[in-house]
């Protein structure tokens, strides 16, 4: 799991850090920097995955977008820490250059071992000997971009290199998902839904008729009618979505392009939870979701084995959280006076932790005025500040 981010000079995001849980709801005004953060976490990926030109092909951005205009800085900096259940603590961080596309400087520790590190045109990395671990250097003599990681073979990486690679390769977000995406007919989905989610239909294919048949069990909890999720292969190749419905003794199939938004959004997140992804990324998760469904996508995310960040608006998705979920996970993202991101765990702000006794997290987030927050929270700075003053 990852335990905290560190990023600097990527859009608001400077000198940012979070720490993360199992399950983390951002919360916050519109421009607050919620959907930076998951386009931070997707950027974060992309590095291990390399090709850094197609990712911001997909998002029809330049590298110039990047960038913080709040900083003179060049290069986007980044510290991730990692918990891994076989290999401990690891901590990756990098440099990256917006000109190379490429991380120009990275190191890599486990367990307060230095395993990799590149700089000026080497690597090092580590290779186990019998008289114990060394780094060992390499000249760069290939062309790649975002980390030295994405490029260098499976065998070459020790565990705790091969750990980090593939939960930052397992990131998968879905920041821009729409039901106009999700109703296209796609051919292949090599292995993911797409930004938006407009692999929805080869992905459901490729993931087989078990799958199928577990999404469909689940979504019948909400949506007692449904009878199939069927996956059409046309002849061209194009995969085709089509739901189901029984009334009485009627069979009434439906095309995707004609399926109702909420339940295209349900298919899509559940698809999610049941697949090899580590960590999961949705922005305004209550979108196009009846409210009476709320409580059982709350549900499906916060019991899932996945890490999960979500982004919301609505009060209701907090009404849903146990109080200890709430606490840890529900954090409050706001800007400075220069306009840089910053995150605070929501029930840390005084206020809304005296209301956490006698309200629901939902019911206090609303009672809130979040525009009244950062005057609490320059309060409480300024607190700290005179503290480590004392001390």
């Amino acid at each position: 799991m990852i335990k905290s981010l560190y990023i600097d000079n990527f859009k608001s995001l400077v000198n940012f850090k979070l720490e993360l849980t199992a399950f983390t709801c951002l919360v916050g005004l519109n421009g607050a920097g919620k959907s930076t953060v998951l386009q931070a976490l997707d950027f974060i990926s992309q590095q291990m995955r390399g090709d850094i030109d197609d990712w911001l092909a997909q998002r029809q951005w330049q590298p110039g977008d990047i960038g913080s205009r709040l900083t003179a800085k060049k290069n986007i900096d980044i510290t991730l820490e990692l918990q891994s259940q076989e290999h401990g603590l690891i901590e990756w961080t990098a440099s990256f250059n917006r000109q190379s596309l490429r991380c120009t400087a990275e190191e890599v520790w486990c367990n307060s071992l230095r395993i990799l590190k590149v700089e000026d045109g080497e690597f090092f990395i580590n290779k186990t000997k019998k008289e114990g671990v060394r780094l060992e250097k390499n000249t760069i003599m290939f062309d790649y971009q975002g980390s030295i990681l994405s490029q260098l073979k499976y065998e070459q990486l020790a565990p705790g290199l091969q750990a980090l690679k593939a939960s930052l390769v397992n990131i998968r977000s879905l920041d821009l998902l729409s039901p106009e995406h999700l109703r296209q007919r796609t051919r292949d989905s090599a292995g993911h839904l797409g930004l938006g989610g407009q692999k929805l239909s080869a992905f459901l294919h490729e993931q087989g008729s078990d799958t199928r048949q577990h999404l469909l069990t689940r979504l019948q909890a909400v949506y007692p009618q449904l009878a199939s999720i069927d996956i059409r292969s046309l002849r061209s190749g194009w995969k085709h979505l089509d739901i189901t419905e029984q009334f009485a003794q009627k069979a009434l199939k439906t095309p995707a392009r004609h399926v109702n938004d909420g339940l295209l959004r349900l298919l899509a997140v559940l698809s999610q939870l049941v697949s090899d992804e580590q960590f999961l990324l949705f922005d305004e998760i209550e979108n196009g979701i009846n409210p009476e469904l709320v409580e059982f996508l709350v549900d499906a995310l916060v019991e899932s084995e996945h890490q999960v960040m979500v982004t919301t608006h609505s009060p209701v998705i907090l009404n849903y959280l146990a109080d200890d979920v709430a606490k840890q996970g529900v954090v409050y993202l706001y800007k400075n006076a220069q306009g840089a991101t910053q995150a605070i765990r929501l029930f840390d702000i005084p206020s809304l932790a005296e209301k956490l006794h006698f309200m629901g997290p939902g019911e206090a987030f609303i009672d809130t005025h979040l525009t009244e927050l950062e005057s609490e929270i320059q309060a409480m700075d300024q607190q700290e500040g005179t503290d480590a003053s004392a001390l």
